[in-house]
């Protein structure tokens, strides 16, 4: 059985312990009343360094960015420990500020650009005495990401937009293709080999058990004559994973190739693994 297969390979991260946090009940309501005050902040347009800046979206505390007040390691790192992959983070540490106000004078003051950067979606705090530490940062995936049956949905959307019109893969010129079938099957195979990969820690054609493609396909009831497989890590959204295949001439053959009539798609989360989330689509003919 011929196989059409490509990978790509995007980020890479390591992974170290993390030490939890306690904080004081009072310290608490200190972190959640600044980050109410950074949100009434965001929500209205401000002047910041000499422009205006129109009015952001409000921040989401989370607790697994509030890093210790005298961690001096690497961000993504600790924050993939804790569970949330970041692709943009930045951490502000402050120190003299007694209460929630004064420390949003400060960072209004001296970083108000970082306060209302559109970027950032997420944020952390932590104190000690008179020190803080704010941590803004937007994780992997995106919010509007949907569960999996979403994001099925938009893959299958996608590609069959992609197929709808001549396309140049590499060297390699294509004509428009008929849009592809949704198969069970493949979907089932696919989603176990985007869950494999994200539990463990690995991002191959081949799993470690030595299957392939076709053999995942049979597996899962598939009994087409012919396979082919696209699997991408690190994009937080069907459309930047759809976005890195097409750009790639043997993702992007594979996407067009009119042989192919059936699809199946799906994306695998574990914020610990190294790319933090992982998708495969499986094309089949029967």
């Amino acid at each position: 059985m011929r196989q059409a297969v490509r990978c790509s390979r995007f980020v890479s991260l390591c992974l170290i312990p993390l030490f939890p946090l306690l904080a004081s009940p009072a310290h608490a309501s200190g972190e959640r009343q600044l980050v109410e005050a950074i949100n009434d902040y965001r929500a209205q347009p401000q002047r910041c360094e000499r422009r205006v800046v129109r009015g952001s979206t409000p921040l989401a505390l989370k607790s697994n960015l509030a890093l210790p007040i005298g961690y001096s390691g690497g961000l993504r790192e600790r924050l993939k420990a804790a569970g949330y992959q970041a692709v943009t983070v930045r951490t502000i540490r402050l120190v003299g500020a007694q209460d929630a106000e004064e420390a949003f004078d400060m960072l209004q003051s001296d970083y108000c650009a970082a306060l209302l950067d559109n970027q950032f979606a997420d944020i952390g705090v932590s104190r000690a005495r008179s020190e803080w530490r704010v941590v803004l940062a937007r994780p992997l995936l995106d919010a509007q990401l949907g569960d999996g049956r979403s994001a099925s949905n938009a893959l299958l959307a996608q590609v069959n937009a992609a197929r709808a019109k001549p396309r140049q893969c590499g060297r390699q010129r294509f004509a428009a293709a008929r849009p592809l079938t949704w198969n069970t099957a493949l979907g089932t195979a696919a989603q176990r080999h985007s869950r494999a990969m994200a539990n463990g820690n690995y991002f191959a054609h081949r799993a470690p058990n030595g299957d392939l493609p076709a053999d995942r396909a049979w597996d899962a009831g598939y009994r087409g004559r012919q396979i082919g497989e696209n699997i991408a890590a690190g994009q937080g959204s069907p459309s930047k994973a759809m976005a890195g295949w097409l750009a790639s001439p043997g993702h992007c053959a594979n996407l067009m190739n009119p042989m192919f009539t059936q699809v199946g798609a799906a994306y695998a989360a574990n914020s610990r693994s190294d790319e933090g989330v992982y998708w495969t689509m499986l094309f089949g003919a029967p």
